[in-house]
């Protein structure tokens, strides 16, 4: 499962991560670099478990971890109301 944000979300990225703008509410998301890292592989259309792979040799962690931070990151993504079901 990849991630596509509701169509009234704007992701940009910044020199430290990404921002997130939900256009119905005005309330801007800030994504750390790594969160930018994972939204972007996600987004792009890689799923979580190559991801996981992907971001975990880039920063040098366990892929294990990275994948806890993939499934934090899209829940909080969904209850926020920014991620499309």
């Amino acid at each position: 499962m990849s991630l596509t944000l509701r169509p009234d979300v704007s992701a940009v990225p910044t020199d430290d991560g990404m921002v997130l703008l939900d256009e119905r509410t005005g309330r801007y998301f800030q994504l750390n670099g790594t969160g930018a890292a994972i939204a972007q592989e996600l987004l792009d259309g890689t799923g979580p478990e190559e991801t996981a792979i992907r971001v975990a040799k880039r920063y040098s962690v366990e892929s294990d971890r990275v994948a806890a931070d993939i499934n934090a990151l899209m829940r909080a993504l969904r209850e926020a109301g920014l991620a499309a079901l």
